[in-house]
Protein backbone atom coordinates (compact mmCIF):
# COMPACT_ATOMS: atom_id res chain seq x y z
CA UNK A 1 0.00 0.00 0.00
CA UNK A 2 1.76 3.65 -1.08
CA UNK A 3 1.69 6.89 1.49
CA UNK A 4 -1.21 8.68 -1.18
CA UNK A 5 -4.20 5.54 -0.83
CA UNK A 6 -3.43 5.40 2.95
CA UNK A 7 -4.04 9.12 3.20
CA UNK A 8 -7.32 8.99 0.96
CA UNK A 9 -8.72 5.21 1.73
CA UNK A 10 -12.48 5.60 2.07
CA UNK A 11 -13.60 2.63 4.19
CA UNK A 12 -17.57 2.49 3.69
CA UNK A 13 -17.92 -0.67 5.36
CA UNK A 14 -18.05 -0.88 9.34
CA UNK A 15 -18.91 -3.37 12.49
CA UNK A 16 -19.08 -1.48 15.32
CA UNK A 17 -15.12 0.29 15.35
CA UNK A 18 -13.45 -2.40 13.36
CA UNK A 19 -13.36 -2.02 9.92
CA UNK A 20 -12.38 -4.66 7.61
CA UNK A 21 -9.81 -4.06 5.23
CA UNK A 22 -12.07 -6.22 2.24
CA UNK A 23 -15.33 -7.10 2.44
CA UNK A 24 -16.24 -10.16 0.18
CA UNK A 25 -19.48 -10.44 0.48
CA UNK A 26 -23.02 -9.20 2.24
CA UNK A 27 -26.05 -10.83 2.88
CA UNK A 28 -28.76 -9.17 3.93
CA UNK A 29 -32.15 -10.69 5.87
CA UNK A 30 -35.13 -9.29 6.58
CA UNK A 31 -38.24 -11.63 7.59
CA UNK A 32 -41.83 -10.82 8.37
CA UNK A 33 -43.40 -13.29 10.55
CA UNK A 34 -47.07 -14.18 9.68
CA UNK A 35 -49.54 -15.92 11.77
CA UNK A 36 -51.15 -18.82 9.76
CA UNK A 37 -54.50 -18.98 11.19
CA UNK A 38 -56.98 -16.92 9.14
CA UNK A 39 -57.35 -13.00 9.40
CA UNK A 40 -60.93 -10.73 9.31
CA UNK A 41 -61.10 -9.35 5.61
CA UNK A 42 -60.34 -5.40 5.86
CA UNK A 43 -63.77 -3.19 6.16
CA UNK A 44 -64.77 -0.26 4.57
CA UNK A 45 -64.51 1.69 7.81
CA UNK A 46 -60.67 0.50 8.07
CA UNK A 47 -61.30 -2.25 10.88
CA UNK A 48 -59.58 -5.84 10.82
CA UNK A 49 -55.95 -4.81 9.53
CA UNK A 50 -53.40 -7.87 9.68
CA UNK A 51 -51.66 -5.76 12.09
CA UNK A 52 -51.45 -7.85 15.36
CA UNK A 53 -51.43 -10.94 12.79
CA UNK A 54 -47.54 -10.56 11.42
CA UNK A 55 -44.58 -9.14 13.11
CA UNK A 56 -40.75 -8.52 11.79
CA UNK A 57 -38.20 -10.55 12.59
CA UNK A 58 -34.79 -9.36 13.99
CA UNK A 59 -32.76 -8.25 11.20
CA UNK A 60 -29.94 -10.35 10.25
CA UNK A 61 -26.49 -9.58 7.89
CA UNK A 62 -23.81 -12.24 7.03
CA UNK A 63 -20.48 -10.82 5.99
CA UNK A 64 -17.79 -12.16 4.92
CA UNK A 65 -14.60 -10.03 5.56
CA UNK A 66 -10.68 -10.05 5.64
CA UNK A 67 -8.81 -8.01 8.14
CA UNK A 68 -5.00 -7.63 7.06
CA UNK A 69 -2.06 -6.85 9.18
CA UNK A 70 -1.42 -3.54 9.69
CA UNK A 71 0.70 -2.93 6.62
CA UNK A 72 3.83 -0.50 5.97
CA UNK A 73 2.77 2.86 4.91
CA UNK A 74 5.05 2.79 1.74
CA UNK A 75 5.58 -0.04 -0.92
CA UNK A 76 9.16 0.23 -1.62
CA UNK A 77 10.16 0.07 2.46
CA UNK A 78 9.41 -1.72 5.84
CA UNK A 79 8.22 1.16 8.06
CA UNK A 80 6.43 -1.44 10.47
CA UNK A 81 10.02 -1.94 11.68
CA UNK A 82 10.28 1.51 13.02
CA UNK A 83 6.72 1.87 14.39
CA UNK A 84 4.71 3.23 11.69
CA UNK A 85 1.91 1.28 10.48
CA UNK A 86 -1.44 1.92 8.55
CA UNK A 87 -3.70 3.97 10.54
CA UNK A 88 -6.84 2.43 9.50
CA UNK A 89 -6.44 -1.17 11.12
CA UNK A 90 -2.86 -1.24 12.81
CA UNK A 91 -4.03 -4.37 14.91
CA UNK A 92 -2.14 -8.15 13.29
CA UNK A 93 -5.05 -10.72 12.47
CA UNK A 94 -4.79 -12.50 15.81
CA UNK A 95 -5.35 -9.13 17.36
CA UNK A 96 -8.57 -8.51 15.38
CA UNK A 97 -10.01 -12.14 16.02
CA UNK A 98 -9.32 -11.34 19.86
CA UNK A 99 -10.95 -8.26 20.12
CA UNK A 100 -14.18 -9.72 18.26
CA UNK A 101 -14.42 -13.13 20.02
CA UNK A 102 -14.33 -10.33 22.89
CA UNK A 103 -17.41 -8.21 21.26
CA UNK A 104 -19.06 -11.33 21.14
CA UNK A 105 -18.44 -12.78 24.68
CA UNK A 106 -19.37 -9.22 25.55
CA UNK A 107 -22.43 -9.32 24.03
CA UNK A 108 -21.91 -5.36 23.10
CA UNK A 109 -24.14 -3.64 20.36
CA UNK A 110 -22.49 -2.87 17.55
CA UNK A 111 -23.91 -0.63 14.73
CA UNK A 112 -22.76 -1.79 11.22
CA UNK A 113 -22.17 0.12 8.33
CA UNK A 114 -22.66 -1.97 4.93
CA UNK A 115 -22.73 -1.09 1.23
CA UNK A 116 -26.94 -1.31 1.50
CA UNK A 117 -27.69 0.00 4.84
CA UNK A 118 -26.68 0.62 8.09
CA UNK A 119 -27.90 -1.32 10.76
CA UNK A 120 -28.25 -0.20 14.80
CA UNK A 121 -27.98 -2.32 17.75
CA UNK A 122 -26.85 -5.58 16.79
CA UNK A 123 -24.81 -8.31 18.27
CA UNK A 124 -22.30 -10.86 16.77
CA UNK A 125 -24.71 -13.92 16.22
CA UNK A 126 -21.31 -16.09 14.99
CA UNK A 127 -18.09 -15.88 14.05
CA UNK A 128 -16.57 -18.24 11.99
CA UNK A 129 -12.94 -17.71 10.77
CA UNK A 130 -10.99 -20.19 7.67
CA UNK A 131 -7.45 -20.65 7.72
CA UNK A 132 -5.69 -22.24 4.83
CA UNK A 133 -2.89 -22.27 3.04
CA UNK A 134 -3.76 -18.29 1.64
CA UNK A 135 -5.35 -16.88 4.50
CA UNK A 136 -2.34 -18.00 6.88
CA UNK A 137 -1.33 -14.50 7.64
CA UNK A 138 -4.75 -12.50 7.30
CA UNK A 139 -7.89 -13.04 9.17
CA UNK A 140 -10.16 -14.30 7.20
CA UNK A 141 -13.88 -14.06 8.85
CA UNK A 142 -17.50 -14.48 8.17
CA UNK A 143 -19.70 -13.10 10.45
CA UNK A 144 -23.53 -12.88 11.46
CA UNK A 145 -25.03 -10.48 13.50
CA UNK A 146 -28.53 -9.86 14.70
CA UNK A 147 -30.59 -7.49 15.64
CA UNK A 148 -31.68 -6.47 19.21
CA UNK A 149 -35.01 -5.02 18.99
CA UNK A 150 -34.62 -2.63 22.18
CA UNK A 151 -38.10 -1.27 23.76
CA UNK A 152 -38.82 0.27 26.94
CA UNK A 153 -42.27 -0.26 29.10
CA UNK A 154 -44.66 2.85 29.55
CA UNK A 155 -46.25 3.12 33.16
CA UNK A 156 -48.56 5.24 35.04
CA UNK A 157 -50.46 6.71 38.02
CA UNK A 158 -54.02 6.18 38.40
CA UNK A 159 -56.08 7.45 41.06
CA UNK A 160 -57.77 4.76 42.84
CA UNK A 161 -61.49 6.80 42.55
CA UNK A 162 -60.90 5.87 38.88
CA UNK A 163 -60.26 2.36 39.34
CA UNK A 164 -63.56 -0.22 39.27
CA UNK A 165 -62.02 -2.19 42.62
CA UNK A 166 -59.89 0.60 44.03
CA UNK A 167 -59.70 -0.87 47.10
CA UNK A 168 -58.51 -4.43 45.32
CA UNK A 169 -55.42 -2.51 43.06
CA UNK A 170 -54.46 0.08 45.23
CA UNK A 171 -50.91 -0.50 46.94
CA UNK A 172 -50.10 -2.43 50.05
CA UNK A 173 -49.89 0.47 52.96
CA UNK A 174 -47.62 0.65 56.57
CA UNK A 175 -50.27 0.66 59.08
CA UNK A 176 -48.02 0.24 61.69
CA UNK A 177 -47.33 -2.54 64.37
CA UNK A 178 -50.24 -4.86 65.44
CA UNK A 179 -50.54 -6.59 68.59
CA UNK A 180 -51.50 -10.19 67.86
CA UNK A 181 -54.47 -11.77 69.74
CA UNK A 182 -54.41 -15.27 71.20
CA UNK A 183 -56.98 -17.57 69.96
CA UNK A 184 -58.87 -19.80 72.31
CA UNK A 185 -58.89 -23.49 71.83
CA UNK A 186 -62.27 -23.74 72.76
CA UNK A 187 -64.88 -25.82 70.13
CA UNK A 188 -65.95 -24.04 67.14
CA UNK A 189 -69.32 -22.61 66.56
CA UNK A 190 -70.34 -25.14 64.79
CA UNK A 191 -69.04 -28.36 67.26
CA UNK A 192 -70.86 -26.17 70.29
CA UNK A 193 -74.28 -26.27 68.27
CA UNK A 194 -73.95 -29.94 67.60
CA UNK A 195 -73.16 -30.77 71.26
CA UNK A 196 -75.72 -28.89 72.26
CA UNK A 197 -78.49 -30.55 70.18
CA UNK A 198 -77.47 -33.60 70.55
CA UNK A 199 -77.64 -32.95 74.21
Amino acid sequence: MDFLSTIFRQQSRQIGVMVPDVVVSEKHSDMLEITEHPVERQTTAGTGTVADHAYRRPSEVTMEVGFAGGGSLLDFTDTTAIGLTTPINPMSPKDVYAALLQIQQNRELLDVVTGKRTYNNMLIRSLEVTTDKTTENVLSATLTLREVILTSTSTIQVDKSDMATGANTSPVLNTGTKTPVEVKQDKSLLKAGFDFISG
